[in-house]
């Protein structure tokens, strides 16, 4: 049996639940001996336990099982009689006070969903992000292409490939190895010392005042320069002091980047080496590229616009419950990068807000993908994972992947229902359009959806 709902704050609600304890006895011996009918023990055989020795074993965990059905069963109950939608789990606490004779009585508190207002989409302000992909995107890309081709040669030491032209010093570009010795006040310190130390000069391995004391060496040469460790360096040992350093060049190689051409081309998969394919495949994988990053940015400043534009109240159990979801990703995402998390710490408080951000999100999609039958439709499913497949080399291996796993199609329909409610929305608010440069675009730091 259960009480009225209590109200406790906006979303927080109580309902008393009791449970006769004539009806917990009589659950309890009916579970005791269907028990007895397999229990074992030494000097008896299967089935002829006796009940007491049954009792004294499995008893308490019956109890705790038979109390905690009654419990929920009546919790569930009375959810349904009232209409509540549950947010997250009760909090059952056991109740002493004012408490009928021949009951148990247990308080359960718990959260509701909250009512959804979505305001009007014709006020909502959303940026539509476009970017193109021109010949020079394809040059740029090209160009990268070439960059992790490249392999290095002997500056001075001639080859098929020339040797490096007539200026024999280091330069940007160049891959130099060097012995080198840093002192702080006339005392080495750890990581300060290293023989036959290879980089290339100008990608930003080193700090700059090191790169700039190699600039201009020939190989034999040696040079002693001051060096500031920045404030924030990851060197606590070092960082904000300033270190002497004497390097030694040992050896420059040029870069040899590939020759645009049809070999280069079949590096690439164009099995006839022909130039305009190679360019034409360059575009299309681009495109492909810049749709998705484009795409994301717009849904960004959708869901943004819905947020703004919408009234509710949160419930902490979901955000909780998220917040949990938040730290097992990156506990698992930081074990696959190899680091011991078992003793790493995660503050709570630092999910928190973009727990909060994910759960009022999902609540409001849920009432416009309601509000205006928005739901994924088998046939976009399909469309959207026959997409995904076009740049895979077997598009077959990849829609198996996912129709074979229902769990897999899901993460798909929600891809779906996110993008019905960004155009559903984009054909409703007031939409601006915002041009954005293919290098701002492609940045690491531009959402990805």
């Amino acid at each position: 049996m259960a009480t009225a709902v209590e109200t406790l704050d906006k979303l927080e609600r109580r309902i008393t639940i009791t449970v006769p304890t004539a009806d917990i006895q009589a659950e309890v011996e009916k579970r005791l001996k269907v028990q007895a009918r397999k229990a074992k023990a030494p000097g008896f055989r299967p089935g002829k336990v006796p009940m007491k020795m049954v009792a004294a074993q499995y008893g308490y965990q019956i109890e705790n099982d038979v109390l905690n059905d009654k419990v929920g069963k009546a919790f569930n109950d009375a959810a349904t009689e009232n209409n509540l939608r549950v947010a997250g789990f009760p909090r059952i606490e056991p109740k002493s006070d004012d408490v009928a004779e021949g009951t148990v009585a247990f308080n359960a508190t718990f959260e509701i969903y909250p009512e959804i207002k979505v305001g009007d989409l014709a006020t909502a302000d959303v940026e539509k992000t476009v970017a193109e992909v021109s010949d020079a995107e394809i040059d740029k890309t090209i160009d990268i292409l070439r960059k992790q081709r490249v392999h290095y040669h002997v500056k001075g030491e001639q080859s098929a490939h020339g040797d490096g032209g007539s200026d024999l010093t280091a330069q940007n570009g160049d891959r130099v190895t060097i012995d080198f010795v840093g002192t702080i006040d006339g005392v080495e310190f750890q990581g300060g010392k290293a023989d036959d130390y290879a980089f290339v000069l100008g990608e930003g391995r080193m700090l700059a005042e090191f790169e700039a004391g190699t600039i201009g060496l020939k190989v034999g040469e040696s040079k002693t320069f001051p060096l500031s460790f920045p404030a924030d360096y990851h060197g606590a040992d070092v960082a904000g002091k300033t270190a002497e350093f004497t390097i030694t060049l040992k050896q420059i190689e040029w870069a040899h980047l590939p020759e645009v051409d049809a070999e280069f081309a079949k590096s690439l998969g164009i099995p006839d080496g022909d130039l305009g394919k190679m360019r034409e495949d360059i575009k299309v994988n681009l495109q492909r590229e810049v749709s998705n990053r484009v795409k994301a940015r717009t849904k960004e400043s959708v869901m943004d616009a819905l947020i703004k534009i919408s009234e509710l109240d949160v419930p902490k159990a979901l955000i909780d419950q998220d917040v949990e979801r938040l730290m097992e990703m990156t506990r698992q995402d930081m074990q696959q990068r190899g680091m011991k998390v078992s003793d790493t710490p995660f503050p709570r408080e630092l999910f928190t807000e973009q727990a909060e951000r994910r759960v009022r999100l999902g609540l409001i999609l849920a009432e416009v993908v309601k509000a205006n039958e928005l739901q994924a439709k088998p046939e976009q499913v399909k469309a959207q994972v026959e997409e995904f497949a076009q740049s895979y080399e077997d598009p077959q291996q990849v829609l198996k992947y996912y129709f074979s796993d229902r769990s897999r199609l899901a993460e798909v329909e929600a891809l779906v229902l996110e993008e019905n409610v960004v155009n559903y929305v984009l054909g409703k608010a007031k939409v601006a359009e915002k041009s954005v440069a293919f290098d701002e675009l492609m940045s690491n730091n531009a959402p990805q959806g």
